[in-house]
This record gives C-alpha cells, sequence and structure tokens, in this order.
C-alpha cells in the first residue's frame, strides 16, 4: 500500500537524519496541513470534470479513493492518474439512483477498511428550462440524481460514521442552490433541495461527530461545458456569454472546487459543519 509505504519513507528519513531531534519531528509533522494519510474516501460521479478533480486532489494528499461512477472508461481513467501521480485508488461502479448499489457500496468499502472517513457527494446532472419548459419527467430525472443520489449514498454511509463518531460528508450543490437562476428551474429546484439536506443532516448529526458540507460552485469548465460550448454555430460567443455570468469574467476550474473540497475533508476544517462553501466568482454577491 502506498500510504504505509509513505509513513515508513517519513519515519525512516528522521530515524536516519535526525535521531534525537523529537521535537522538530513533531514541528515539522504539524506544517503538514492537508493531510489525508490513513483515511479512505469515496467520490460519486468521479469519471470525469469536478469529481475527477477532487479524486484526484484527495489522493495526492494522502487517502485511498474509490472513483464511483456509472461509466467505467471514465473512472478507470481518473483511477490510472491517481496511480500514476503515485496515489491509491480503485474503481467502483455506482448508480447512485439505486438504493441497492448504495448499499453494496457501504457494504464492499466497510469490509476491506471497517469504515468510510470521506464521502463525497458529486454525481449530479443538469438541465435547462423555465416552468412550461420544464416536464415532470425532466424533474424527476433530475432529483433522482441531484437529490435523491446525495440521500442514498449518505444513507448507506452513516450509521457507520454514527456508530464511529466520526465521519465527513461533503455535498456537491451549486451556486443555483442560493440564488435562482433563469431558466434553471428544475436544477435550481434540485440544488437548493441538496442545500437543505446538508444543513439539515449537520444539525441532526453534529452531536454524533459527523460533519456534513457542500460546496456551492457556479459555472465551471469541465470537459462537459467544453463540449457543450464547441457546438455552438460561434462557440466563441457562447465562450464569452458563458464566462459574462461571472462578474472575475472567467468559469471556475475544476481545480478550485477540488481545493475547496480538501479543506473540507482535512482536520483543519473541524470546526466547520452546515456550511454552504459558495465558489461563484461574485455571481451571488449582488
Amino acid at each position: 500500500m502506498l500510504n504505509a509505504k509513505v509513513r515508513t519513507d517519513r519515519t525512516s528519513f528522521f530515524e536516519e537524519v535526525a535521531p534525537n531531534f523529537g521535537s522538530a519531528r513533531r514541528t515539522i509533522q504539524k506544517t503538514i496541513m492537508f493531510d489525508l494519510t490513513n483515511k479512505t474516501a469515496l467520490v460519486s460521479g468521479a469519471g470525469s470534470g469536478i469529481g475527477a478533480a477532487i479524486a484526484e486532489t484527495l489522493a495526492r494528499a494522502g487517502a485511498f479513493v474509490y472513483v464511483a461512477d456509472r461509466d467505467e472508461d471514465g473512472g478507470q481513467n481518473t483511477v490510472a492518474a491517481i496511480r500514476a501521480s503515485g496515489g491509491e485508488a480503485e474503481f467502483m461502479p455506482l448508480d447512485v439512483t439505486r438504493e441497492a448499489d448504495c448499499a453494496r457500496a457501504a457494504t464492499a468499502v466497510c469490509q476491506r477498511w471497517e469504515r468510510l472517513d470521506i464521502l463525497v457527494n458529486n454525481a449530479g446532472v443538469g438541465g435547462v428550462g423555465n416552468l412550461p419548459e420544464t416536464s415532470g419527467e425532466e424533474l424527476d430525472r433530475m432529483y433522482a440524481v441531484n437529490v435523491r443520489g446525495v440521500f442514498n449514498l449518505s444513507k448507506a454511509f452513516i450509521e457507520g460514521m454514527i456508530a464511529r463518531k466520526s465521519g465527513n460528508i461533503i455535498n456537491i450543490a451549486s451556486v443555483g442552490g442560493i440564488v435562482g437562476i433563469r431558466d434553471r428551474v428544475a436544477y435550481c429546484a434540485t440544488k437548493f433541495a441538496v442545500v437543505g439536506l446538508t444543513k439539515s443532516m449537520a444539525l441532526d448529526h453534529a452531536p454524533d461527530g459527523v460533519r456534513v458540507n457542500c460546496i456551492c460552485p457556479a459555472r465551471v469548465e469541465t470537459p462537459f461545458v467544453q463540449q457543450r460550448i464547441s457546438e455552438y454555430a460561434d462557440p466563441a460567443q457562447a465562450r464569452r456569454e458563458m464566462t459574462a455570468t461571472q462578474p472575475v469574467g472567467r468559469m471556475g476550474t475544476p481545480a478550485e472546487i477540488a481545493a475547496a473540497a480538501l479543506y473540507l475533508a482535512a482536520d483543519e476544517s473541524a470546526f466547520v459543519t452546515g456550511s454552504a462553501f459558495v465558489i461563484d466568482g461574485a455571481y451571488s454577491a449582488g
């Protein structure tokens, strides 16, 4: 296991080079921020975009990461990228809309590791339309993934977290869960639900040692967004219109969202729970 190797190398360095500097060793170790060594994480929707960036970031910080996705090719690509960088990861096929899939995921993780330290509910879908343009079926499609998916996967793991008095759940919501967005009625409805679910879970389980937070990004330039831009008759104009919605004049990057997830996953954010972490280039500021 890579984590074991890292620990051994770190110990041997201090034993061989500075055996008489115990206090210095402790000081140096304490300066390593956002260290996830010995932690196990699962990231849903990790086959591309924000989910892949989060999985890779958590792995670089030392966590063993389950890369969960319906898309096996995308998930295996993320695993390969993590391993190429010296991290540890394993692909897990998962459809978050299916309770049985989520239950199997929890069983598999706990049989191997006895616990899951960090759950990132990233899997999500989008859609465009105002109320007259949006069908009930479209609302149900988004609800099944964006809300019920968070509910299903969190429910599968939270009893173990409660029993251990330790756990960390990070939900990926949206700035569309904080403010309304034109022509996104179903999407906003589901993302507002994710924010509400986050806050309710945080209140319920703070006494149990379980932290629950969500991240609310504005538009992020993922491979999916790049593909949509390329489909416009004038991709350059489409990009200008998409970036103009953020006052900073650009879209966010998956790495910027992943950095926030790393902070929330680490012990340095131990006092943070029930928060909606807005990362939106001032989209919602005024």
